[in-house]
């Protein structure tokens, strides 16, 4: 809508709204300075309640009263009136996330009315997030005894708030002494309370600082892990589960090993031993978890080994829910893979476990792909061979082989389990025998795909090795033009390996003479005549210079 007045009259119009606004601003500058300086605003409660409204006064206004906004919080922050102290934490609570003034905090902290330190511990919360302030003055400041009452409070939100305020300080280098002194010691006292609740807190809160790299070096440095260790064997199915997952973050940095490992008698892979036969699952998991961790140490390994840990695993692997059984065939392939073992496992009977476990949970990678791992592990000895013809090993990974659901990284552990078999010969004829139309069709589809190399060799060397039998010759005939298709792409490879590959298929393959009779006249033939023309002429120069001698290639 055009404006009913002229051009001058608007600018005139618009300098005089201009200027009224700052006059407005200068008079409630003015007296605002003048009430803050007068005797009447003092900290009792018949005096301080102009305060807040004087806040709000100053809420929208320039950066001039920040100062003047300081004062009246310090006011209302040591008035002992409660609704004040609110109105200051509240207010303050917002301001955390523009300034970092922090005078009215301690007051705030230290008041006697709890949902006063609540909001002013969210605000410090605030400030500690943005890095508004100095962690160092923080602690300097003595915040961490109030911010350690908190969390005793038995508030959970308190207690999440102070925790969080603790874990942040602590990843401040420097705070390492006060931190020891007026935090973590006094927490490692509390997690050895009788209190139930007490130590259930404390383990949490000592579960939350193991989070962060520099606050479980301090957690380490103040004598944590042989209370987390103790932790273990509460009666508190949650202390258990605090401290255990406590432990696991730290055992997942090599460097604490040492001290973990000096707790006398294997105390804590005892104790881990013990809770992984616990009836509350989550914490059989978590202890699980925890032992794949520390398995890493080779040193940790041989403890182990001296330790009744075989039957724990085992009876984790009946349970019906993957989530939980996941775990623990986690572990077991990695304890698989350490040569000691295995024959402990093969006697053991784990085998015939991994294949119950594959025929009733197919659908979960994590158990599939270290199944297979086991299974790879495990059948290159005699025994291990025939514990795998004798169970459900065999089966178990061809199963798994036509699932729809596996992803390549899956399909590449059952593929490379089924390779393995094959070179082993009681197991290569068995799974000869066994594969079906549909696993040939798969074999020789993902040797084709060109979306994973490692998946396409893994397939094609296990087609390369099966037993041409009559029936087997029946199930490669509809696919000899897709398997030369693919055996021509290989060859073209720079790749030594696949063109290797190529020679040893063929070479199998013309067993039967229907492959042959596809080869004859092929692009495939043509290109292994040139390769082989190729290998005779490189064959007849070498032989025109003096060959090197062993030492020299192998120095090179």
């Amino acid at each position: 809508m055009a404006s009913v007045f002229c051009e001058n009259c608007s600018k005139m119009l618009k300098e005089f709204a201009a200027n009224f606004r700052n006059v407005c601003k200068e008079f409630k500058l003015k007296v605002y300075k003048e009430l803050s300086h007068c005797t009447c605003v003092r900290i009792t409660p018949e005096r301080t309640t102009q305060l807040p409204t004087l806040l709000h006064l100053c809420d929208n206004g320039p950066h001039i009263f920040r100062q003047e906004r300081l004062q009246a919080l310090n006011t209302l922050a040591a008035s002992e009136n409660i609704d004040l102290q609110m109105t200051a934490a509240v207010y303050y609570l917002r301001l955390s996330h523009q300034y970092d003034f922090m005078e009215p905090i301690m007051p705030l902290l230290l008041s006697i009315h709890f949902d006063v330190q609540k909001s002013i511990l969210l605000a410090v919360v605030n400030l500690l997030i943005k890095n508004n302030v100095c962690k160092e003055l923080v602690i300097e400041m003595g915040m961490l005894v109030p911010l350690l009452e908190l969390f005793q409070s038995g508030d959970a939100t308190a207690q999440c708030h102070s925790c969080a305020c603790i874990a942040m300080l602590a990843s401040a280098e420097s705070n390492t002494d006060a931190l020891l002194v007026d935090g973590i010691i006094p927490l490692l006292a509390l997690a050895k309370s009788y209190d139930p609740k007490v130590q259930q807190d404390a383990a949490w809160a000592l579960l939350y600082l193991t989070q962060s790299d520099w606050p479980t070096r301090i957690l380490c440095q103040a004598g944590a892990i042989p209370v987390l260790v103790l932790l273990l064997q509460s009666s508190d199915p949650e202390v258990q589960f605090y401290s255990c997952t406590a432990l696991c973050n730290i055992a997942a940095k090599q460097e604490h090993h040492p001290k973990m490992l000096s707790i006398g008698s294997h105390y804590l892979l005892k104790s881990l031993l013990t809770l992984m036969s616990s009836s509350v699952q989550k914490n059989s998991a978590q202890a699980c978890r925890c032992l794949q961790t520390l398995s890493m140490n080779v040193l940790i390994q041989e403890q182990l080994m001296e330790l009744e840990w075989v039957l724990p695993l085992k009876g984790l692997l009946k349970d019906s829910a993957p989530v939980w059984t996941e775990p623990a065939i986690t572990l077991l392939s990695d304890l698989s893979a350490h040569p000691p073992n295995k024959d402990i496992l093969i006697s053991e009977g784990v085998l015939d476990g991994i294949g119950q476990l594959l025929r009733h949970h197919r659908s979960s990678c994590v158990i599939v792909a270290h199944s297979c791992k086991i299974i790879t592990n495990l059948c290159s000895s005699c025994t291990g061979q025939q514990a795998v013809l004798e169970g459900l090993c065999l089966s178990g990974p061809l199963r798994a082989f036509l699932l729809p659901t596996l992803g390549d990284e899956t399909l590449l552990h059952v593929t490379s389990c089924l390779q393995h078999m094959m070179t082993l010969d009681p197991l290569k004829c068995k799974l000869s025998a066994t594969l079906t139309s549909e696993h040939v069709s798969r074999l020789v589809k993902l040797s084709g795909q060109s979306g994973n190399s490692q998946l396409s060799y893994n397939c094609a060397a296990i087609i390369s090795k099966l037993d041409m039998s009559a029936e087997m010759r029946h199930l490669l005939r509809p696919h000899y033009l897709n398997v030369i298709e693919y055996l021509l792409a290989f060859l073209q490879r720079r790749d030594v390996q696949f063109q290797q590959l190529v020679i040893i298929t063929v070479f199998n393959l013309q067993k039967d003479e229907g492959f042959v009779s596809q080869l004859a006249d092929s692009e495939l033939e043509v290109q292994l005549w040139k390769v082989q023309a190729q290998t005779e002429e490189t064959r007849r120069l070498l032989q025109r210079i003096q060959p090197l001698s062993p030492s020299c290639v192998l120095n090179h």
